[in-house]
């Protein structure tokens, strides 16, 4: 048997298919819908103890790859495993009437938190409509006049016997305007007309006023202004405890009315907060009794008969309503909250703030609004962790709250310092398990960087990306595409188009011994697949479908990979698909574009020359090489020296690059690549240029490995397809990769009609000898190899390049002795 036949591939290793007929039904709808959750149990296992433990830190982080349906599983979970929970409570804040800055929190059971504030405004509604009434009633005018009577019996008493004194004294008792008061003064009165003091002593002057009347007048007034003023203070005095009495009878007539009023409330609510909220309530409306007596009445006189509007019935008792924060009166068990959009205000609530007539910035307990992070309390809280870590604030609000299990509300603002008023809530309790979405990278960032993790998110629950290839994960996954069509009102799919499907999966896992877990993915493919069995007509969705639906989403997103192609059909790009060629071979590279990822070759060169500078990687050179294919390239040189250096020092300058790669190129599944073409370049054989090459190699020569095998025979193919299949061109991968091949039905039948070919190898041995049709060579007992192998022909170089260094070191020291003679022999003369 030949090498080529010896090292192909068998067309039943290229693509794992499932037979339809092995499948027990005919079309999805003879199934049940998948109930369980499918290929999770590492993950589902994790986050149901996470969900049983109540402690504090046991918040779950959930990792796992893009697409691999994280979010649509924890939402089934939550759902399934929180039903026998209980509905927390309800939240309010009311006003703090000793503190306005410092609201109270109020907490009620599920319900009565609504039912409070509906209460609340019941009774408001009651003072709005029974305050008006009460000071208007004949019983609150009877007393009031009661007491006004009184005042102004006392007063009378007082002026009467002033009066009495003044009396035949040539005084009188006249009202002065004062600004805007009049007071009581005695002035002289003489022709009958009242006269002032300072009028009447200019007449004296003048003599036209006896000046001792004017004397004895003015005595006589002296004597009586001080009594006036003594009559005035006791009116003063008797005003304030008019005043006061006024007061007490309104205070204690609005506080009868709202006892009765407030009763029901207190024997509904006994809680000692809110009884004790009620008591400071209405302390604190009989203390503004004159804004509430303002209820309803229209315009009123102000100071200097000027008209102002009293404020509005809802302006006076806002201080007095409530503000229900979480409502939970129609939760059927705890809340479960998926946050999408996490901001700060959306995830902690914010105060809000209204300008107020002078311009100013103002606030209240009404004000305060809460975020989803209060609203999940004592229920379950899903927020992506990317989204939280990017918002301002939000992470280390998050970490704070769930170490302390409190939340004070407040507004992340930079801006905030320009408001007038800032409120200091009452912090809340906090219950709420945090489940967080991330990757495993990020997982692993913040567990390493950031100390609190591992204290607040002590479960992981780690989601697999694919899961076992068996009977019973091909039953499951046919009862999940039954689930799906049926929540997504797709066609029914046959046996065919199941089969079609499943095989899909195994190829987006990489593995043919694996089906892929990213469902969502699956999803959309069958609903594409849907769309094109009911534009067909077709009752079924066939595997016909599922192939145009493949072939629709390549298409969709392949515009790269055809430009590129392009390129390589005119001959911008070089890349030879027949013929042999010393040191220059054809790679394999992979290029992801969003979810979409194809492969291209790559011409490879190696140029080797006399001298010590080794391997020399270009693109290092060039700073556009990664770590991962330096180490590749470093590996080679460790090759070279096991296999031609265990009997002489190996001297050598080689240069390898990626012809026409102008962006950066990291990974090592060109390493074998390279080496092939390096050997070429020593030994001089030239290598078969319609084989493209992948695969890393380590030191030993061993083939290992590499990843997106199945796209890069795909890209080679269409290279090959283009400009024309000869049946010698093909694709040679690694041994260890022929169980992960799965592919595309196009270049299967190209292999089966024998226009490609799949080769796989163990070592750089065989390689060589699939490539140069030499065999590779064996080392004898003396560290030689056959002159007519490749290592023999490439070991016969490297010694020749050694001699050659040796003669001209050793020419180049005749040289050197020849110019120190000629120097001394200068110096004798």
């Amino acid at each position: 048997m030949t090498t080529e036949s010896r090292l192909q591939v068998p067309i039943e290793k290229l693509r794992w298919t499932l037979d339809p007929q092995t499948l027990s039904f005919d079309t999805t709808a003879e199934l049940d819908p998948a109930k369980d959750i499918i290929g999770q149990d590492r993950g589902v296992e994790a986050f149901r103890f996470g969900m049983g433990m109540n402690h504090k830190g046991y918040n779950i982080f959930v990792t796992g790859p893009q697409g691999s349906g994280k979010q649509a599983t924890v939402k089934r979970l939550l759902k399934d495993l929180s039903k026998n929970d209980r509905t927390p409570d309800d939240i309010c804040y009311v006003n703090n009437f000793k503190t306005s800055e410092a609201p109270i929190l109020l907490r009620f059971s599920p319900g009565r938190g609504s039912r409070f504030k509906k209460d609340m405004h019941d009774f408001l509604e009651s003072i709005k409509r029974e305050v008006p009434q009460l000071f208007e009633s004949q019983e609150y005018i009877a007393r009031k006049n009661a007491i006004m009577e009184a005042h102004e019996k006392q007063t009378r008493e007082f002026f009467q016997d002033v009066e009495e004194k003044v009396k035949d004294s040539g005084l009188v008792i006249v009202n002065m305007q004062m600004g805007s008061y009049q007071r009581p003064d005695v002035v002289p009165l003489v022709d009958g007309e009242p006269i002032r003091m300072i009028q009447l002593e200019e007449k004296v002057k003048k003599g036209r006023f006896p000046k001792e009347e004017f004397e004895q007048l003015q005595k006589r007034q002296k004597e009586l202004k001080e009594e006036i003023d003594n009559i005035l203070t006791e009116v003063r005095k008797l005003q304030k405890e008019v005043k006061k009495k006024s007061e007490d009878v309104d205070r204690l007539m609005f506080m009868s009315l709202a006892e009765e009023l407030i009763a029901p409330l207190k024997q509904e609510y006994k809680e000692e907060k809110v009884q004790k909220f009620f008591d400071d309530m209405l302390e604190n409306m009989s203390e503004e009794l004159d804004s509430i007596k303002m209820i309803g009445k229209g315009p009123q006189a102000g100071a200097q008969g000027m008209m102002f509007m009293p404020p509005q019935a809802d302006a006076i008792l806002h201080p007095y309503h409530v503000n229900l924060l979480v409502d939970n009166s129609e939760q059927d068990g705890p809340p479960v909250i998926f946050e999408a959009y996490p901001t700060y205000r959306n995830l902690f609530g914010s105060i809000e703030r209204v300008m107020d007539r002078h311009g100013g910035w103002r606030t209240d307990f009404t004000k305060i609004k809460a975020g989803s992070f209060v609203k999940a309390n004592g229920g379950y809280l899903v927020i992506n962790l990317m989204d939280s870590i990017v918002e301002p604030g939000v992470w280390p609000t998050l970490k704070r709250s769930l170490k302390t299990e409190k939340i004070e509300i407040q507004t992340f603002d930079p801006y905030y310092f320009i408001s007038s008023t800032g409120l200091k809530p009452e912090p809340i309790d906090m219950d709420v398990k945090v489940v967080v979405l991330g990757d495993p990278r990020l997982y692993h960032l913040l567990r390493y960087y950031d100390e609190d993790v591992p204290k607040i998110f002590k479960v992981r629950a780690d989601f697999e990306s694919s899961m076992d290839r068996n009977d019973d994960s091909i039953k499951k996954v046919s009862g999940l595409i039954r689930k799906i069509t049926e929540e997504e009102g797709l066609l029914p799919f046959d046996r065919t188009g199941v089969s079609s499907i499943i095989e899909q999966a195994i190829r987006m896992s990489g593995r043919q011994e694996k089906i892929s877990t990213a469902f969502p993915m699956l999803a959309d493919l069958m609903s594409e697949a849907s769309h094109f069995a009911g534009r067909a007509d077709s009752k079924t969705v066939t595997s016909e479908f599922v192939d145009q639906a493949i072939e629709a989403h390549r298409k969709r997103s392949n515009q790269i990979e055809e430009k590129l192609q392009e390129m390589i059909d005119r001959g911008s790009i070089f890349v030879d698909t027949e013929g042999s060629v010393v040191g220059q071979v054809n790679g394999l590279a992979v290029y992801s574009i969003g979810d979409y990822a194809f492969g291209k070759p790559a011409r490879i060169t190696a140029s080797t020359s006399m001298g010590k500078g080794g391997i020399i990687n270009i693109e290092r050179e060039a700073e556009m090489s990664g770590p991962t294919h330096n180490k590749g390239m470093l590996i080679l040189s460790g090759f070279l020296r096991d296999r031609f250096a265990q009997n002489k020092p190996m001297s050598l300058t080689a240069s390898i690059a990626f012809e026409q790669s102008y962006g950066g190129i990291d990974g090592d599944s060109a390493s074998s690549t390279e080496l092939y073409a390096l050997l070429s370049s020593i030994s001089g054989v030239p290598l078969r240029q319609d084989i493209a090459i992948t695969g890393s190699v380590n030191q030993k020569g061993e083939i290992q490995p590499i990843g997106g095998v199945n796209q890069k025979i795909e890209g080679f193919y269409l290279c090959c397809k283009h400009k024309g299949l000869t049946g010698n061109q093909g694709v040679m991968i690694p041994e260890a990769n022929v169980k992960d091949l799965m592919l595309r039905k196009d270049v299967l039948e190209a292999v089966k009609e024998g226009k490609f070919k799949i080769w796989s190898v163990k070592t750089i041995e065989e390689g060589i000898e699939l490539l140069t049709g030499m065999p590779a060579g064996e080392m004898d007992d003396e560290g030689s190899y056959p002159e007519d192998s490749v290592y023999g022909k490439a070991d016969l170089r490297l010694r020749s390049i050694l001699e050659g260094l040796k003669k001209y070191a050793a020419s180049d020291e005749e040289g050197k002795d020849d110019k120190k003679k000629s120097k001394k022999s200068c110096s004798s003369c």
